[in-house]
């Protein structure tokens, strides 16, 4: 059972987000107000994540990821935003946290984000700031590909050639319910929340480069 402590100066949020993890499985294992609070619980608990607002405390989100991270080494820490500030993500994925998630994501899409994490994945699930200048929209669609895996690379270029799930899974040699997670992987990193929106975001982003949409798979079949 994943152990998480949570950091939030909103009580009544701690409280609503406490109960909702604990019945979806997951052991919250405390609760703090304050970030020397959240670093004192981090280092007796020693928990598998620890979510922490991002405008939590009186410095940058990076000095509450590092002094979290000082006192539990081995805690991943993940992000969570009302209101992701410019180049918040970027510093925060600097300072060392695995997540960085919007508070309105929902608590399935938020379960699915700790267990990516725990199980080893850098994710950035916020909507991509459409009123931000275009430079800055670019850097941000960058910056969540990068942490894209192969095979959601692949599932990307697939998803721009309008592929099936079965298609998809029949290319790949693998089973649909694998494709599936890999497509979802994809729409969660992009932080978009359809196959369409994913296919969309890439084109217009150039994130998967005209030549390699169909190259790999030639050469996996031969």
């Amino acid at each position: 059972m994943t152990s998480i402590v949570l950091g939030d100066d909103h009580k009544v949020f701690l409280e609503a987000l406490a109960g909702l993890l604990e019945r979806h499985g997951m052991r919250v294992v405390g609760t703090a107000r304050t970030l020397a609070k959240v670093v004192d619980t981090v280092r007796e608990t020693r928990p598998d994540v620890c979510l922490l607002d991002r405008n939590f405390g009186a410095g940058p989100v990076e000095d509450g990821v590092a002094a979290t991270l000082a006192a539990s080494p081995g805690t991943k820490v993940i992000i969570l935003t009302a209101s992701p500030g410019k180049g918040a993500v970027a510093d925060a994925l600097r300072s060392g946290a695995a997540g960085y998630v919007h508070k309105t994501c929902g608590v399935e899409h938020l379960i699915i984000a700790i267990d990516r994490v725990i199980a080893g994945e850098t994710l950035v699930d916020v909507p991509v700031r459409t009123s931000a200048p275009a430079a800055d929209r670019s850097r941000e669609v960058d910056l969540r590909e990068r942490f894209l895996t192969g095979r959601e690379r692949q599932c990307l270029a697939m998803l721009i050639d309008g592929d099936t799930t079965e298609t998809m899974a029949r290319r790949l040699g693998v089973s649909t319910a694998t494709v599936r997670s890999h497509v979802q992987g994809v729409l969660v990193k992009l932080g978009v929340h359809s196959r369409l929106e994913a296919a969309a975001l890439a084109v217009r982003h150039a994130l998967v480069p005209a030549a390699s949409v169909t190259s790999g798979f030639e050469a996996q079949l031969g």
